[in-house]
Order: C-alpha cells, then sequence, then structure tokens
C-alpha cells in the first residue's frame, strides 16, 4: 500500500480518538474531501480507533454536479465507512437564493433596509456553506450519535487560499458539543499539497470526479460557485446536465440586477446557452444594477445599515431623497 504524507493532529482530538467518540468526514466528492477521507481512514487504522466512522455529504440539490453524491459513495464503500447523506428541509441552494431575494425585496418594500440586498452569498458571507453544509451536518451528527463525542472532519487544506492558510489544525465545536460529550472540528489535510491530494486518490485505485477529468475544472463545489475562477465558470457551461441551472441562475441576476460575483455576470459566461430575448433582459439588468449603485451611493452614511439600525431619524429633506432614490430602485426591478 502507498505511504501517504502524515495527517495533522492536536493533542486535543487524539485525546477524544481514545474515547467514545463518532468520527464524521464531510464529503463533497470533490479531490480534497475524498484524499482527505482516505487519510482519515488509514489514520484511524494506525492508531487503533474503534468507533463509529461515517462520512457525510451535505446535498446542495440542483447546484451539484450529477457525479458527486456517486464518487463520495464510492469512496465510502471502498474503505468501509457508512454513508450518509443530509439535505436541509427548506431546499437546497439554488431555492435559498432564491427564497432570499424574495425576502430581500419583502424587506425593501417595508423599509426594513435602505439599500436593496443581493440574493447571492458572497465570499464574506457564505450562508450556502453554513446553513446548507454546516449546520445540516452538526444536526443529523447529534440526532445520529447522542451519547458519542464528534469529531467533524473536512478536507480543507492551507494551499488553497490566504483565508484557509489562516485556519487551525484543530478547534473546539461547541455547537455539535453537549452535557458530557465534546464536539470538535478537524482538518487532518491542511497541511498536504495538491499532489499529495491527487496521489491519496490513486493509492485506492479511484478515478477522479469527472468534473475535473471531462470539463478540466480546477475544484469541484457547487457547478457554479461564489469562489469559482474565470475558467471553470465556463467549464462548468461544457456540462449539459447544467444548462437549466445556468439559465435559472442568469435569470436570478436579471431579476434581482445582481451579478453572481460583485461585478462579473454569470449571464456572460457563455452567452450561446441564452435566448436573444435573454441577452437583452441581461443588459437592461446590468443598467439598472449601474443606476442602482449610483442612486445608493448618494445615500448619507449615518442612515445606512450598522448594528442596532437605525440609529437615527431622518430629517424631512433626507426621507425625501430616501424616498426619490427608492422609486427609481424600486422600478428597476419591478417592485412598487
Amino acid at each position: 500500500m502507498t505511504t501517504l504524507p502524515p495527517v495533522a493532529t492536536t493533542p486535543e482530538i487524539d485525546s477524544l480518538l481514545q474515547q467514545k467518540t463518532v468520527v464524521a468526514f464531510g464529503v463533497s466528492g470533490g479531490k480534497d474531501s475524498i484524499a482527505g477521507l482516505i487519510a482519515t481512514h488509514r489514520y484511524l487504522n494506525s492508531i487503533g480507533f474503534t468507533g463509529p466512522r461515517l462520512a457525510v455529504h451535505a446535498d446542495l440539490g440542483s447546484v451539484e454536479w450529477d457525479q458527486s453524491l456517486f464518487k463520495c459513495q464510492e469512496a465510502a464503500e471502498k474503505l468501509g465507512w457508512e454513508m450518509d447523506v443530509t439535505t436541509r428541509q427548506a431546499g437546497g441552494m439554488m431555492e435559498r437564493w432564491l427564497s432570499r431575494w424574495s425576502n430581500n425585496t419583502q424587506r425593501y418594500t417595508d423599509l426594513s433596509c435602505v439599500q436593496l440586498i443581493l440574493p447571492w452569498s458572497t465570499p464574506s458571507m457564505r450562508f450556502c456553506t453554513s446553513e446548507l453544509k454546516v449546520a445540516v451536518i452538526r444536526s443529523r451528527l447529534k440526532k445520529l450519535y447522542p451519547d458519542y463525542n464528534i469529531v467533524n472532519a473536512t478536507g480543507i487544506r492551507r494551499e488553497e487560499s490566504s483565508s484557509r492558510a489562516k485556519m487551525p489544525i484543530a478547534k473546539h465545536d461547541p455547537q455539535t458539543a453537549r452535557r458530557g460529550f465534546e464536539g470538535y472540528q478537524w482538518n487532518p489535510i491542511i497541511e498536504w499539497s495538491v499532489g499529495e491530494v491527487w496521489g491519496a486518490i490513486a493509492s485506492e485505485g479511484l478515478d477522479p470526479h469527472e468534473a475535473y477529468t471531462r470539463f478540466n475544472m480546477s475544484r469541484v463545489s457547487c457547478r457554479w460557485c461564489i469562489m469559482s475562477s474565470g475558467p471553470d465558470l465556463y467549464n462548468a457551461t461544457l456540462d449539459p446536465a447544467g444548462h437549466e441551472l445556468y439559465r435559472q441562475m442568469v435569470d436570478l441576476e436579471i431579476d434581482s440586477t445582481f451579478a453572481f460575483q460583485s461585478n462579473k455576470w454569470l449571464g456572460d459566461v457563455n452567452q450561446t446557452l441564452l435566448s436573444s430575448e435573454t441577452k437583452d433582459r441581461l443588459e437592461l439588468a446590468k443598467a439598472a444594477a449601474a443606476r442602482r449603485k449610483v442612486l445608493e451611493a448618494g445615500i448619507p452614511n449615518h442612515l445606512r445599515f450598522e448594528k442596532q439600525w437605525p440609529t437615527c431619524i431622518p430629517s424631512l429633506q433626507e426621507a425625501s431623497l430616501l424616498a426619490e432614490i427608492r422609486i427609481e430602485v424600486a422600478a428597476g426591478i419591478g417592485l412598487n
């Protein structure tokens, strides 16, 4: 058997692994989660761990690549781990974006906010991960293992990004801890390189997800991710199975006048998949977005959202200004 690089661990993790503990590994089907599952499996074997091992896949619905769940199940079966699939009861990622937009327009109509709020998750506001993955997995683990310590592992690596470079090997997770039982998050391959990741997958005779091999993706998460590079955004459009979702996401860009990635419109990625009518609507949405930004830039800073907002009562002149801005912004998205 091929020798793998060592996993990263801490005294707290090693102590828990000698107790009544379940080790759960979050798998997406992407290379890091599959390699992390393999590395964790080998490490647990090496220390004689006898507790439950659970591979958990948080299914995000229509935004998932078709092969993702299969790759998770394939790896779990190969290693002899139990497999569990969790879903958000209110729907997947696309449903969350749509409901967020509906709620945000209602908030704007109700004067609960002075600026229109985008439907999409962002790098600084990743409710896509916190709500649809972390929260549902935590809830599932506490339900399945009420009288176990919980070690919830992931395939996060420091090499991936500057923010992940600062992440710890492990940390206490109070939201999975219960009276008498601890909860920890663990990143066992956090120090690994991408080459070591591919080596681990090959060592078990597993083929990579087709998104890498067939569509040349550099990472696998959602088909179109708020963190995706330009080439990945385009390459994802090459899979015909995702075309309906692509058009649905572009429609939400148009309806909301918010680009999927800040100033980068998903509708510009592959316009050959759009009708002439949709392309015309997209250009109108871009114009409305530009006008919205100009208008909202004129809102006085002390009236913008901050902690404990609202912090003051607008003057009559400020209220008139807000009314003028809101009327034009609302008209840009068809709100009364």
